[in-house]
């Protein structure tokens, strides 16, 4: 006799388990703990006599559970075990979750980070797979069509983040050549979204490249009220001009103050290769200070909560912003433009001199690596001239430029 919803509410628990029949092989399992679970008894095309689970009573109802017999009844009618299909499918949705953009995105970062990319390059990466998460995170990757990416980065474009919107896209792109690498996917959409966004200008970070603007920040500088350490922060940046990251970054085994000089190893660079700075006496002179706050940690700079971890990225560019310069005057980057513009208007030093110090990469692999020892002796030099001309700078005095060099008019 068929089940109704009335006779389903009437069972009860036995002391052991009980069937309760429907039609066509369906039936109610009645646990002694008040379970009431749906099973199909039915044979497989070879004539094995198997049982499929179909769900709980009331989550799965009565017609429902008819309907899934119907589906199973029908597999079985082509030929198809519905016991087999269940167990292809389930194994089928746990390849797609291990293959979602999340988890290949995620096994890209890895990867990058074994090559030895650096941290700077591997943390924007992580960034990125934030912007993408929420709309593609769990969209398995070879399933997603070039509408669904252009949906996920356009959003950011719409708000006025454009830079934002196309870094994103050109991240997704190298997450699908992985993937496609690796045999989880058979193309790239974003081949097909090129033209797609509005075009993107890059901006070039502010900086303050007047002589006597410079003065003016560094004196702003001295008498910055705030943590000592960020204070020194911003002096070294001036000095050494780094970048950010590998500032912030910085740990005390890295400085040989007899030699006067700071390895940075490859793992943290843009480029990945070692880069060495040669440090002038003013540097020296800050790094004893920060020694007295820091050195008995592993970073010269320390995050404020916890010593395990650096400074906060945004630290030095906070501190410019409470001595009044906003991020359209001055940022953490722009200490760069700052050296290399005066260097450079100084006439003294070689320009390959100079893009040494930056650390800029030189597309020409053999020049690069000729250029990687080369010029040190005027680096140290340099270093020092720039150091010391700061310290004039500093003082108020006019810079003029006589015969091709810098000299000071106080």
């Amino acid at each position: 006799m068929a089940l109704t919803d009335t006779a389903i509410r009437a069972l009860k628990p036995a002391a052991k388990d009980y069937k309760a029949s429907d039609e066509k092989g369906l039936y109610l399992l009645v646990t002694p703990t008040g379970g009431r679970l749906w099973r199909l008894k039915y044979r497989s095309p070879g004539g094995v006599e198997r049982k499929l689970s179909l769900g709980a009573y009331p989550d799965v109802g009565l017609k429902d559970a008819r309907d899934l017999r119907d589906d199973a009844r029908k597999l079985l009618a082509s030929g198809v075990d519905p016991a087999e299909r269940k167990r292809r499918d389930r194994h089928a949705a746990k390849v797609s979750a291990a293959n979602s953009f999340a988890a290949v995105a995620q096994a890209y970062i890895a990867k990058a980070k074994r090559e030895g990319r650096a941290a700077p390059t591997t943390s924007k990466q992580e960034w990125l797979l934030k912007l993408l998460d929420r709309t593609l995170g769990q969209r398995p990757v070879a399933e997603i069509e070039p509408f669904e990416l252009l949906e996920a980065v356009r959003r950011y474009e719409t708000t006025g983040r454009t830079e934002a919107s196309h870094r994103a896209l050109q991240f997704a792109s190298q997450v699908f050549r992985f993937a496609i690498a690796n045999q989880m996917a058979k193309f790239d959409p974003t081949r097909d979204l090129r033209g797609a966004l509005v075009s993107h200008k890059t901006k070039h970070h502010a900086a303050i490249l007047e002589p006597k603007k410079a003065g003016e920040l560094l004196r702003a500088i001295d008498g910055y009220e705030g943590s000592p350490v960020t204070q020194i922060a911003l002096q070294l940046s001036a000095l050494m001009f780094v970048r950010p990251g590998e500032l912030r970054h910085a740990e005390w085994t890295e400085f040989d103050t007899d030699a006067a000089i700071w390895r940075i190893p490859g793992e943290k660079m843009k480029g990945r290769l070692e880069h060495v700075v040669p440090l002038s006496k003013q540097t020296l002179a800050l790094l004893e200070r920060a020694r007295d706050l820091t050195g008995d940690g592993r970073y010269v700079f320390p995050s404020i909560r916890t010593p395990a971890r650096p400074m906060s990225e945004n630290t030095v560019n906070a501190a410019l912003r409470r001595l009044g310069y906003t991020k359209h005057d001055m940022t953490a980057h722009g200490f760069r433009a700052m050296a290399s513009t005066l260097l450079n208007e100084s006439g003294k030093w070689s320009s390959d001199a100079i893009e040494r110090a930056l650390a800029h990469k030189d597309r020409d692999a053999v020049r690069a690596a000729y250029h990687r020892g080369a010029h040190w002796g005027e680096r140290v030099e340099m270093a020092q001239w720039w150091a010391d001309h700061l310290d004039t700078l500093r003082t108020g005095a006019t810079v003029v430029q006589i015969g091709g060099h810098a000299i000071s008019r106080m």
